[in-house]
């Protein structure tokens, strides 16, 4: 069994709600401080705020095209420049899922690259949605995660229709390239998930119940 800090430190501490308060995003923030999450992921509208609340305490990770992927790809780099202009160090993009749907994984593959441009040395995380996919559609976009120089490939959003599933993991493991980790999103609500999760690979784990779970703190809804 792995140590309580040990999970932690594989965490991105989220709170994602539309009706988030500052307040909500305040405690996310102090727990994420307190027990050394790896970064809280927060609405890119909160983002000057806590930087200018936590400086260099806390990573903060942010979303774009979020929840369902199909803004342009212009939209989608003005949102990634503007959230690391703001201070965020981590961006979660969901993939068009349409433009995967029709067939065309070199348009999916170049607007993933175009974001990873726009963000620089920022790091990028790739949603492509799992409930969605079929297992060739998954294989594909391991290879256009990698091809397109991303830094993480992620299963879920958490407002699809399913979230994380091991067999996800195990089948990005054998497709993603060496320099790609891999990020499990979504109904992970159990220690015992997150263990299997790390267990089975991945690096980082999305979640708004990992510090509740393990610290036995009132944790953010």
């Amino acid at each position: 069994m792995r140590e309580n800090r040990e999970i932690l430190r594989h965490i991105d501490h989220t709170l994602l709600n539309a009706a988030a308060s500052w307040e909500e995003i305040q405690r996310l923030c102090e727990e994420a401080v307190a027990y050394g999450t790896a970064s809280v992921c927060i609405p890119p509208c909160y983002i000057e705020r806590v930087r200018e609340a936590y400086g260099d305490r806390l990573n903060i990770c942010t979303v774009i095209g979020f929840p369902l992927g199909y803004s342009t790809r212009e939209s989608k780099v003005f949102e990634a420049k503007d959230a690391v202009e703001k201070g965020a160090q981590e961006v979660d993009m969901v993939i068009n899922i349409t433009d995967l749907k029709n067939g065309d994984i070199q348009k999916v593959t170049a607007e993933i690259r175009a974001v990873k441009e726009a963000v620089g040395d920022a790091v990028l995380k790739v949603i492509i949605e799992t409930c969605y996919l079929t297992e060739q559609e998954k294989t594909a976009m391991c290879r256009a995660v990698t091809s397109a120089g991303a830094d993480y490939i992620k299963t879920s959003t958490g407002f699809g229709t399913k979230g994380a599933d091991i067999e996800d993991i195990r089948l990005f493991k054998k497709y993603i390239g060496e320099n790609v980790k891999i990020k499990a999103a979504g109904g992970i609500r159990t220690r015992e998930a997150l263990e299997a999760f790390l267990s089975e690979g991945c690096d980082r784990i999305g979640t708004s119940s990992a510090v509740k779970l393990l610290t036995n703190t009132t944790g953010c809804e």
